[in-house]
């Protein structure tokens, strides 16, 4: 197994603390933002405000996908076993809401935009080129029912397709580098490898001061017999 890459204080000591994801910038995380802030108005605008528990159900699926990889690569930096918990768990929260919308469209009589569909083309071609929440929060309350269920499909799809390419990156990873257990191990033999070149480093200085001090008494030596 290939030791671990390791990360290192400012002091230079290593550290066994993973490198930092910044889930803001990944585009399923994005995405799953998307998800939760249409789904609650989708549902708000959509569905009964009492007696379905339909409501709570897909705004608790979207927030269960957005919180779990923002948990999941938070924890990360010491667990991968964690991570790879938590990424599971918002894809399938993504699945459940997936399914809630296709459950919606088929329940209502309308379309689910697929294969060669132009509005299925353009859809998909917005939703691949924008990732931010401001590019959509124009149209939520604008679009009908069908548009915003299909839309909502679309965004489910690259969530699971970007989710499982992900966890199966990061479970390489670990195969190959090992948990936090590995990285422990490789820190600590990285902090003696560190002490060790240290104290060899000190011991060549003392060392060199010796030999200097051996030429500055012999110096004196012989400048005091000359004087003599």
């Amino acid at each position: 197994m290939p030791a671990p890459e390791l990360q290192y204080n400012t002091d230079g000591t290593p550290s066994v603390l993973r490198k930092a994801v910044l889930y803001e910038e990944l585009n399923f995380y994005k995405r799953s933002d998307i998800l939760y802030q249409m789904t609650t108005v989708f549902c708000e605008r959509f569905l009964p405000k009492y007696g379905d528990r339909t409501v709570d159900q897909m705004v608790q699926g979207a927030r269960s996908t957005k919180q779990n990889i923002v948990e999941g690569s938070t924890d990360g930096q010491t667990s991968v076993e964690t991570e790879l918990k938590l990424l599971g768990i918002a894809r399938g929260s993504n699945k459940e809401l997936l399914e809630d919308y296709t459950d919606y469209l088929k329940k209502h009589g309308l379309q689910e935009w697929r294969g060669h569909n132009p509005r299925f083309d353009a859809l998909h071609r917005f939703c691949k080129e924008h990732t931010a929440v401001a590019d959509y929060m124009p149209y939520l309350r604008k679009w009908t029912d069908e548009e915003m269920a299909n839309c909502a499909v679309c965004l489910c799809h690259m969530v699971d397709k970007a989710l499982a390419t992900y966890i199966k990156n990061k479970d390489r990873e670990f195969v190959e580098h090992g948990g936090i257990r590995e990285r422990m191990t490789a820190a600590r033999l990285g902090y003696r490898n560190n002490q060790k070149e240290i104290i060899e480093s000190l011991r060549h200085e003392n060392e060199d001061l010796k030999k200097e001090i051996l030429r500055l008494q012999t110096l004196i030596r012989s400048l005091g017999g000359n004087a003599g």
